[in-house]
């Protein structure tokens, strides 16, 4: 497979296209002045505690209060309550304090045994604010690296499930149990496989450091405020995206360039020569067709095979998408097996749209109905399998018997809209233009007005329609205009990028 990631660097924002053999399979856009993201940690001051909902709301400086549900603070977390009392009347902080851990608090108990308002709570932005609804936290404090998640107030080491060596779960488990701090946990993830010990305890000192300036910051700091903030935007998003696989990373921007290079260096330096500095005079999107396959992926109509096509609504509450089999071709043998056929490529085309759109919550499917059990039995089994590459959570349900299948995905941020539609450069979206009548005498008059100021060459450009008209029978248009004002030197061009009612006069020195 061809893995290659291009990204679109400007002023406002950053843009990252992942394709795979030259087709966009995931996109992620990140506005460069985003105030709250996923993993960002925050000393925050908790502002109501709702017993009927066991949740609190906290004020960390967004506008809308966030919301911690008890089960999201953590089975430690009086022991990290107790640390930040006394980070925070600590005078100074050359070694961080150690403290006694204290009981796990009770799985079922109710948020007001832990929490009351006015409290200062240390969090984590688990969710980024979605429509209405502010950030969604946990106090349950992780920092990740490409290799492992430090944990400071855990005291375990967990291994990835799809780790399946014992050996190497055993090997992994070791090198950390060495170098980790003690009373600090590690999850040590898929992509720790096969890496050496060195690198594996370099990852966990570079994260301990980042959780002593943390603990630093929150001593400084007057909530609600920001303790730490994740990686520089462009290495977070090439540590969940990178692949050894990548064949190339383009980037237009010399700073995020260097950036990136010494992240991948850093991450996997025999890979530092994929990353390459993109300065083509067209756009990069441009350039390598991702910004085509954008508009032709990302509207409420997507064609996938042979005239087959989804449709795509999302609201506030869930995703819909309906298969259409459109005009396809009907090249089964029977309306069964032609069902089946447009399903399967459905299901490959909704897994793509998943991630691309990085689509979240409830997502519910039309299928195109089939009486076979073992022909629905296989659609589910082909969207497992397409979703397999999928890295954020999510569940498959079979498909009910009024043909749905459901879908629930993770998530952390809102979904990705691409606006499709463009204005009118005629009307500018008003639905209404000048009479195209009026046009010529328009400009005549701006061609009259001209040459009374000097006899120069005029050249008037204008939509191919006018151009034609202008330009009919003996004495034309023109040639009445060039013996009525005295103009010897005028010229006439068509231009299909003018609307029909636009024109443009252009003086030839």
């Amino acid at each position: 497979m061809n893995a290659e990631l291009f990204i679109n660097v400007t002023p406002d924002e950053m843009v990252i296209a992942l394709t795979e053999d030259k087709r966009l399979v995931e996109l992620r856009r990140e506005k460069r002045n985003v105030q709250f993201e996923v993993g960002d940690i925050y000393i925050g001051k908790v502002r109501k505690v709702m017993q009927g909902l066991n949740a609190a709301f906290v004020s960390v400086g967004y506008e809308k209060d966030a919301f911690l549900h008890y089960l999201d603070l953590g089975p430690q977390f009086k022991t990290q309550q107790k640390f930040l009392q006394q980070v925070t009347q600590r005078k100074n902080l050359n070694e961080l304090p150690r403290v006694k851990r204290e009981e796990d608090i009770d799985k079922k108990g109710s948020i007001v045994d832990v929490l009351q308002a006015g409290e200062e709570v240390l969090v984590q932005v688990a969710k980024e604010p979605i429509s209405t609804k502010g950030p969604r936290l946990t106090s349950e404090i992780s920092l990740a690296g490409r290799n492992l998640v430090l944990m400071p107030f855990a005291d375990k080491i967990s291994v990835s499930k799809k780790i399946r060596s014992a050996e190497e779960r055993t090997r992994l488990k070791k090198i950390v149990q060495q170098a980790k701090p003690k009373d600090m946990g590690v999850i040590i993830r898929t992509v720790a496989e096969g890496q050496d010990d060195k690198e594996i305890a370099d990852e966990i000192v570079t994260l301990v450091k980042r959780w002593d300036e943390c603990v630093r910051n929150v001593k400084t700091c007057r909530p609600p405020a920001k303790a730490l903030g994740e990686m520089e935007r462009a290495a977070t998003m090439i540590r969940d995206l990178f692949n050894p696989d990548f064949n190339n990373i383009y980037v237009n921007d010399k700073a995020t360039f260097e950036e990136i290079k010494n992240y991948v260096t850093q991450i996997a330096p025999d890979k530092s020569s994929i990353v390459k500095l993109y300065t083509g005079k067209l756009p990069i999107f441009d350039n390598f067709n991702i910004e085509k396959q954008i508009k032709l992926s990302c509207g409420k109509a997507v064609s996938f095979k042979s005239g087959a096509y989804l449709i795509i609504e999302t609201t506030e509450a869930l995703n819909v998408i309906d298969v259409n089999s459109g005009n396809k071709s009907k090249t089964a043998s029977n309306q069964e097996n032609n069902a089946l056929e447009t399903n399967l490529a459905a299901a490959d085309e909704i897994a793509r749209q998943l991630r691309l759109r990085d689509m979240g919550g409830i997502v519910v499917i039309d299928f195109i109905d089939m009486q076979s059990a073992d022909n629905r039995n296989k659609l589910y089994e082909r969207m497992k399998e397409a979703m397999a590459k999928d890295k954020t959570k999510h569940n498959i349900l079979p498909l009910s018997k009024f043909g749905l299948m459901q879908i629930t995905r993770q998530r952390v941020r809102p979904v990705m809209t691409i606006d499709t539609t463009e204005t009118c450069p005629t009307c500018g979206g008003s639905g209404k233009i000048q009479t195209s009548v009026q046009i010529p005498d328009l400009i005549e008059a701006a061609v009259a007005q001209e040459a009374s100021k000097h006899d120069k060459k005029f050249t008037v450009r204008c939509h191919p329609f006018i151009y034609a008209y202008l330009k009919k029978g003996f004495p034309s248009k023109i040639l009445k205009w060039k013996l009525r004002y005295g103009i010897t030197r005028l010229r006439i061009q068509p231009s299909a990028s003018l609307g029909i009612v636009d024109f443009k006069i252009d003086e030839q020195h």
